[in-house]
């Protein structure tokens, strides 16, 4: 590959992402970022004395690419994630808990020991899984993945499918895509030993990978600038003026609105369709009960018209504040529309309802943490924008045409394939 100078719009995870792959394939490489910190929608926050994050991500063994990166800019995956095989329990101890080894194995194994399902139940899971994998996790581009799964119980689809489903896709089965998300569990359950594995963060988001490659790029001889929005990007002969200062190639790793904005002028149905994406909110509520500690770092709660979180982590378990508990509520629009008070006392009521005598100490509210546009509407014939612009010019994010939902991983791959597809 030919030495670049490289122009990154976007300092979110994919920014960092594509300017720490390009300057290891030896370009000269500038970052520009309109915030102040790195991370985008997955950074830290702070809150009088609490140290917070915008929200409440997990990654999974099979972010292969997110944990390579991770590594390079010299993060030790045992310093800041906590990794079990997969465990989805509630507050009861039911749940689907899978032990190590073959993903697919440990899955069939966990189905039949799962407490609180009738043998009818476990069946019909797991010969829709067989189907599943026989079809090689494809199906119809239309199909929403409550269709998909409309032959499995309703105990299996409240207590496992629309879960998993709100926290892959945030967004509700009923509306949500039957392809990414199969393409979600393919690569779970057939990536090998390890790729089902649950990985929590024991630090903040910002610490797990964005200020750790900012120190990386900067040591390296990379520029990264905060605070500055960049307002022209314009063709030069065989390279782009951003903002006046030449580059051979520019890659738009900023949100989609912001890329738009950038390409308008120069890729007009480029930019039609970034700017068309829906969005989807998270909602994180922080609150506080002192010498509460639960049975799990992670724990699923259960969903309703009243109770609006679908997990809850203890941050006390992951290195964090003692008794802080992060509640999570994904495809959150309802939510929102209520408003941020509504939404925090709904969710203390269900806290105390469903985590009962787990709760050591009175809950108190910390911090209730709205991202209105955190994930793109993962529907099914959804369209989204590709990778190549113009000549010379290049979109990443996890809004970018792909296979995978709007995760971590699918930022941090399409980073690493726009910046491999530079020439």
């Amino acid at each position: 590959m030919t030495a670049r100078s490289l122009a990154v719009v976007g300092a979110g995870w994919a920014g960092l992402a594509a300017a720490v792959e390009a300057v290891q394939a030896g370009h000269r490489v500038n970052v520009f970022e309109m915030a102040p910190q790195p991370g985008g929608r997955a950074r830290e926050v702070r809150a009088d004395e609490h140290l917070l994050d915008n929200g409440q991500h997990i990654l999974i063994g099979a972010y292969v690419e997110t944990l390579r990166l991770m590594r390079a800019v010299g993060v030790r995956e045992a310093d800041v994630l906590l990794r079990t095989p997969l465990r989805i329990g509630d507050p009861s101890g039911r749940g689907l808990y899978l032990n190590a080894g073959a993903p697919l194995t440990a899955f069939a194994a966990a189905v039949a020991r799962r407490a609180g399902w009738t043998w009818r139940d476990k069946l019909v899971l797991l010969r829709a899984a067989a189907g599943w994998r026989l079809r090689g996790f494809r199906c119809a581009p239309q199909l929403d993945v409550a269709t998909l799964t409309r032959a499995l119980t309703p105990a299996v689809r409240a207590d496992l499918i629309d879960p998993l489903c709100v926290a892959a896709l945030n967004t509700p089965a009923s509306q949500a895509s039957a392809t990414v998300f199969l393409r979600v569990l393919h690569d779970a359950l057939f990536a090998g030993p390890g790729s089902a594995d649950l990985l929590l963060p024991r630090v903040s988001l910002s610490a797990l990978f964005p200020l750790p490659a900012q120190r990386w790029l900067e040591q390296a001889g990379a520029r990264v600038e905060y605070t500055r929005r960049v307002r022209t990007l314009e063709r030069e002969g065989d390279g782009w003026s951003v903002d006046g200062e030449r580059f051979d190639r520019v890659l738009l790793a900023a949100p989609p609105g912001e890329s738009a904005r950038l390409a308008a002028a120069i890729a007009p149905d480029w930019s039609a369709t970034a700017a068309a994406l829906g969005y989807e909110p998270i909602v994180t509520v922080y609150a506080r009960s002192p010498g509460t500690r639960l049975p799990e770092a992670m724990l699923a709660l259960h969903e309703s018209a009243d109770h609006p979180a679908q997990f809850v982590f203890d941050r006390g378990r992951l290195g964090g504040e003692s008794g802080l508990l992060a509640f999570v509520i994904s495809g959150a629009a309802v939510w929102v529309e209520r408003g941020t008070t509504a939404t925090t006392e709904a969710t203390l009521r269900q806290a105390e309802a469903q985590l009962g005598q787990q709760l050591r100490g009175p809950l108190s509210p910390v911090q209730t943490l709205v991202e209105k546009r955190a994930t793109f509407r993962c529907v099914p014939g959804l369209r989204r924008a590709p990778m190549r612009i113009a000549p010379g010019l290049l979109a990443a994010g996890d809004h970018v045409d792909g296979p995978y939902p709007a995760t971590l991983e699918g930022a941090v791959r399409s980073a690493v394939a726009a910046v491999r597809a530079l020439d």
